[in-house]
């Protein structure tokens, strides 16, 4: 197996017994960028310079026989939305092209406490806003296992560089699904953690109550380890919440006996592709075979989960983004003649259309007479999806679903109906309003040899349970093992 295809904790034991530096790992990764990224179109930006830097600081301590962190000398890519300091984040926007943050986000500096090597700033949906990486102001990602087709999003990029070899690791975001849709298109594993348990401190904000950055990764331990290093309250974000960080690899165990999975018969509708619910209810199988007792649950309010999405989602930002006026940072139109001119034509030429239909949508749902209406009774929705979560939590450990309800469809064939693409979240959002953890891990394939995602979801905290559940699954099936032959000649 080339260095660039092994997972972050098989790496790490081969660091530790010096048969590999961080620096022959780092080339071996930007080796495998030059050959397939041409065509992938993971990344907005690469940090070689400071990648080998950071390397060779590893290899250091691997030489003096330090104790180094797990994620020491791995080559990790990080979402475009996450502040980093000196390095362009541009959140897949024209409005901050050029904009190069004066500070780390809290996971940043988390991250290079552990000795990480930064690849690059991955490609995105504009301000995290979109299901298939295709509202990008740069370019359209691609998905590895079909270059025809999308990989997903927000988080496109990061998903398909772990898909694609191209990192080993990678970071991404989640708002209605941005990290578990896109894995579970890209075949990789994608994790949502608790609202609260992850910093927001230099995250770009798109919906405040929200938002969550999480990982991406090759297998669920390197899920576990990523969440170890990023995970804890901080001072910085008056969202996260002072609760015990427990070490996550203490819940990969490999036994299900006993746990109670949850089955809503909300998520299993004939809209649902048969060739996912297939694999769905076949995982669920294997879970049940090693021990685990399935029952059906009832989460009645699932239906209103997207309507409700799109009216909170929208409104939080169309306050987070009134701040890209032109006056303080990130582009201006030019020769503006008044002031008020100014402000409209830097937010028309800087936004794309899809964040400007949010924006707009957003501010309607907020305005005098209808956030009554609008936003107080969403808000409402959302505390019933919440209570519908909680009396299943009372029943069972986990709750199992699909986590799209289609695989990864063509690029460009859902770009002229919104409703058709807003629809691509309808599984995810709901644990996103309950702030719920929620993995998505590899399942199958479909028959045209896309990948499936299994959707596993906990109570609040409940990471371990999930991640128990996942490790369980993955170290009793093959799904993990299949990789994506990237055709790089041909046209895309």
């Amino acid at each position: 197996m080339s260095l660039h295809e092994l997972t972050a904790h098989a790496l790490h034991e081969k660091l530790k017994a010096r048969e590999i530096s961080a620096q022959e790992l780092t080339e071996a990764v930007y080796e495998r960028i030059a050959e397939v990224e041409p065509h992938v179109k993971g990344y907005l930006t690469l940090t070689k310079d400071i990648a080998l830097e950071q390397a060779s600081r590893a290899d250091a301590g691997f030489q003096n026989g330090d104790e180094m962190p797990p994620l020491a000398g791995i080559p990790i890519a990080i979402k475009d939305v996450i502040c980093t300091k000196g390095v362009r984040t541009t959140c897949g926007s024209k409005i901050l092209e050029n904009f190069v943050p004066p500070y780390n986000a809290t996971v940043m500096t988390k991250l290079h406490e552990q000795g990480i090597v930064m690849v690059g700033k991955t490609n995105m949906d504009e301000f995290a806003m979109g299901s298939s990486t295709e509202n990008s102001a740069y370019q359209i990602t691609h998905n590895p296992w079909d270059l025809k087709a999308i990989p997903g999003g927000s988080s496109g990029g990061s998903a398909a560089v772990v898909a694609a070899n191209t990192a080993i690791c990678s970071l991404g975001s989640d708002t209605g699904g941005s990290i578990r849709q896109p894995a579970a298109l890209c075949g990789v594993v994608g994790m949502k953690p608790t609202y609260g348990r992850v910093s927001r401190y230099g995250l770009v904000a798109f919906a405040s109550s929200l938002d969550q950055i999480g990982p991406f990764t090759k297998d669920v331990t390197d899920c576990a380890l990523l969440l170890n290093a990023i995970c804890g309250s901080d001072a910085m974000d008056a969202t996260s919440v002072d609760v015990p960080v427990p070490d996550f690899t203490q819940a990969l165990i490999n036994d299900v006996e006993g746990l109670k999975i949850g089955v809503p018969k909300e998520y299993f509708t004939p809209a649902l592709d048969t060739e996912i619910a297939d694999s769905v209810y076949a995982a669920i199988a294997v879970l049940e075979g090693l021990g685990a007792t399935v029952e059906e649950v009832s989460l009645p309010h699932t239906e209103y989960a997207i309507a409700t999405y799109y009216i909170i989602a929208p409104a939080e930002a169309s306050a987070n983004l009134a701040r890209y006026d032109g006056v303080r940072y990130g582009y201006r139109t030019e020769n503006p003649e008044a002031l008020i001119s100014m402000y409209k034509k830097t937010r028309s030429e800087g936004f794309g259309e899809e964040v400007k239909r949010r924006i707009m949508l957003g501010t309607f749902a907020l305005s005098a007479g209808y956030q009554d209406a609008y936003y107080k009774k969403a808000q409402k929705v959302r505390t019933l999806i919440k209570s519908d979560f909680d009396a299943a939590f009372e029943k069972v450990d986990v709750i199992a679903t699909p986590t799209s309800p289609t695989p990864a469809f063509k690029i460009g064939e859902r770009t002229a109906d919104p409703l058709q693409m807003y629809l691509s979240d309808v599984m995810t959002t709901p644990a996103s309003h309950a702030g719920l953890p929620g993995i998505s891990l590899p399942c199958g394939l479909v028959k045209s040899g896309l990948p499936i995602g299994l959707q596993l979801l906990g109570a609040p905290f409940a990471e371990e349970n999930v991640l128990r559940v996942a490790y369980t699954f993955e170290q009793n099936t093959e799904h993990h093992r299949q990789k994506p032959q990237i055709q790089t000649n041909g046209d895309v």
